[in-house]
């Protein structure tokens, strides 16, 4: 193994992911799934790569003699709350995961009004059904997805849904009827404009024909659905 950058390194402290998918009885390309949902890990190369957010958060850039670049992690992902709260939904462990998502979002009243308490096909815990409908449509498509991401900025936000591939996120606005929700939506778009992100927007009336809606919005971020 060599390390990039020609960074030095001890192999004792630190994880494979095949370690990390031992301690939880998960696969280890389902823990690099995780990690790159996070946006941590992006593929390139035929392998994984490291980005500045998982860097920040543990990640060690590797190169194998095949060339193919993977990632190892310090012990400390272990403990990480964004991580562990994947790592619960995905084993069903809702209270666990519930009480991880209390302490990361204990400022946010509206994510405590309307907790997570619907599960999707491929294990994440969302807040309504249409955003069951859209998890599971990206799902479905195999595209690599993270819900409820913290935005890697000054201000406290997180998204509906986050595409790391494409570094696109897409927002559900499933309560404008709802003063207060207005106000946080013109919050949260005036940020997305501030920061120049890539963003898909979706509303109830797009919820109603989804599979046509969301496909065509993908598309113009050069994203192939069937």
């Amino acid at each position: 193994m060599n390390l990039d950058l020609n960074q030095k390194t001890d192999y004792k402290e630190t994880l494979s992911v095949t370690k990390i998918g031992k301690k939880y009885g998960i696969f280890g390309q389902k823990v690099n799934l995780f990690l790159s949902e996070l946006g941590w890990i992006e593929k390139d190369k035929g392998g994984w790569v490291s980005t500045n957010a998982g860097k920040q958060n543990g990640a060690i850039q590797m190169v194998a003699k095949n060339s193919k670049p993977y990632v190892v992690w310090r012990k400390d992902l272990l403990d990480n709350k964004h991580f562990k709260t994947l790592i619960n939904e995905a084993k069903g462990n809702v209270e666990d995961s519930l009480v991880e998502e209390k302490q990361l979002n204990e400022s946010d009243d509206f994510r405590k009004k309307y907790p997570p308490t619907y599960r999707t096909p491929d294990g994440h815990r969302v807040r309504s059904r249409a955003e069951v409908m859209i998890d599971d449509f990206l799902y479905k498509n195999k595209i690599v997805h993270a819900y409820e991401r913290k935005l890697n900025i000054d201000e406290e936000m997180y998204c509906d849904f986050y595409i790391p591939e494409k570094k696109l996120y897409i927002e559900y606005w499933g309560l404008e009827e709802n003063e207060k929700y207005l106000d946080r939506k013109k919050t949260k778009l005036e940020l997305y404009a501030k920061y120049n992100f890539n963003l898909i927007e979706i509303n109830n009336n797009d919820v109603e024909n989804l599979d046509e809606k969301l496909a065509s919005k993908l598309r113009k971020h050069n994203i192939n659905v069937d």
